[in-house]
């Protein structure tokens, strides 16, 4: 289960980057309710994203030559540039080096050797969201990745996560590899890693990618809003046992997340 009392490797940021910021804000105004808070920088128009006060996400403009809408997760850590230093060992790419946010952290962003993009933010003023595990934030995390021992060996090794395997509700076929923080337990299980065919990795062009899964009251009600603002439905709402009621979406932009509402323990 996700923590505001964070730990090394475990997820603790999230931002979205989009081709027109303030459109972007609207629309997850309208599906989550979250409320944006805009900042003028010299780089572009940035946002914060609040869900009753508290920040739950940002938002910023795209800055890469040729990249796509997409949400960016961030791992804890408490030495950026240690991170950085083993993703070049171990085969990854650093993207974007460490630097420091204004006194609120140092960040820095990377590719995992099959070309997943992930980010670290070592804490400084701010030590990440302010919710999680409520409806409208960030309950799950998942890598869809086209090789997943390649990608368990490099996120094993980089930030001491263990993995538990099951098979995947209604295919016994394909392992859910399910994500815990260094030293953990399973209560502060994180997230999953998939290995998927191709075709589900067409959001990244072909290229293993993470998403935010959110959490919502209601499934089916909050993809409503999703295709009412001009969104659109990759797969479901559909029932997985065990997991509760989920809908993968794109956003307007072509942003993809997930949409959970759990099973009942």
């Amino acid at each position: 289960m996700l923590s505001t009392e964070y730990v090394p490797g475990a997820p603790c940021w999230l931002d979205l980057g989009a081709p027109d910021v303030t459109a972007a804000a609207d629309f997850y105004a309208e599906v989550f309710g979250w409320e944006p808070e805009f900042m003028e920088m010299d780089e572009g128009r940035f946002g914060l994203f609040r869900s009753g006060g508290r920040i739950v996400g940002g938002v910023g403009p795209l800055t890469e030559k040729g990249a796509r809408s997409a949400w960016m997760l961030y791992f804890h850590t408490p030495d950026a540039d240690a991170v950085a230093a083993a993703v070049e060992r171990t085969g990854g790419t650093v993207r974007v080096p460490p630097t420091d946010a204004d006194g609120q952290g140092r960040m820095a962003q990377f590719s995992d050797p099959q070309g997943g993009q992930f980010a670290v933010w070592q804490p400084g003023e701010t030590r990440g969201v302010e919710k999680l595990n409520e409806p409208g934030t960030l309950s799950w995390t998942e890598l869809y990745t086209t090789d997943g021992e390649a990608a368990k060996a490099f996120y094993g090794d980089l930030f001491g996560w263990t993995f538990d395997g099951m098979p995947v509700p209604g295919d016994a076929s394909t392992t859910y590899w399910m994500i815990t923080p260094q030293g953990q337990g399973q209560e502060w299980m994180q997230g999953g890693l998939m290995q998927v065919p191709g075709q589900a990795l067409a959001p990244a062009g072909g290229r293993p990618y993470w998403h935010p899964v959110f959490a919502s009251a209601d499934c089916d009600a909050t993809v409503a809003e999703v295709t009412a603002n001009g969104g659109t439905v990759q797969m479901g709402p559909e029932t997985a046992e065990g997991v509760g009621r989920l809908a993968v979406c794109l956003d307007p932009s072509g942003a993809d997340f997930v949409v959970l509402t759990p099973a009942r323990r």
